[in-house]
């Protein structure tokens, strides 16, 4: 964790960075954290805990980055240049996998366009503070609470709600899709995002797709 950490400082400088994670962990002794750094809690779920970590925040631009993800050395300079367009709401970088496979890369290569299917929260997204207060932040579920972001962002009439795919790519674990199949683990997650799309409840989809994989979430956004 302390690599990650080193990375993402090196490509945010100057950035105020808040780790989170589930009130229900067992208590670290020594957090893993460079200085500076900030550990909060907040119940456990993906929607809960990044509104946590926004409450904490201090800055106008605020990024929500997963675990298992590390950022482009240029994210600073491209997000700069992004969010200098007043129009631009919220920023999402490129997908791009730790490993190579030519279904993942298939995958990769549509988080280029924006859309409810193709803009996902492992995108690193990038989003004005007072945006992000006007939609209400992110619902408090523990699944597709990045979709409904990006929801709330493409309909509200605040004055810069447009949604910017980034030039760059960030680069996220392929663990669990070589580990299940990436052809089966991306029809499941499809097959997912389909029935919420649909109306299902998103606590319901949760305890599916935990299942699926075969662990607890682990909650970490930093």
């Amino acid at each position: 964790m302390r690599e990650r950490c080193a990375r993402t400082a090196a490509c945010l400088p100057g950035a105020q960075i808040i780790v989170c994670e589930p009130d229900d962990l067992v208590a670290r002794a020594a957090p893993p954290l460079p200085e500076g750094w900030q550990l909060v809690r907040a119940p456990r779920g993906r929607g809960t805990q990044c509104n946590g970590g926004a409450r904490a925040a201090a800055g106008e631009l605020l990024m929500f980055l997963h675990d298992d993800t590390d950022l482009p050395r240029d994210a600073a300079m491209v997000l700069a240049a992004a969010f200098r367009d007043p129009g631009i709401g919220m920023a999402c970088f490129r997908l791009a996998f730790d490993r190579r496979h030519w279904l993942l890369n298939a995958y990769a290569w549509g988080s280029r366009f924006e859309s409810r299917l193709t803009t996902f929260g492992d995108q690193a997204m990038t989003i004005r503070r007072d945006l992000f207060d006007a939609v209400g932040g992110f619902p408090d579920w523990p699944l597709f609470e990045d979709v409904e972001l990006a929801r709330r962002v493409r309909q509200c009439s605040h004055q810069c709600s447009r949604i910017a795919k980034l030039p760059s790519a960030v680069t996220t674990s392929a663990s669990r899709f070589l580990a299940n199949g990436p052809a089966r683990q991306q029809l499941a997650n499809g097959l997912l995002l389909a029935r919420f799309l649909l109306g299902a409840p998103p606590a319901r989809l949760a305890a599916i797709y935990e299942r699926q994989r075969g662990a607890l979430p682990r909650g970490d956004a930093a």
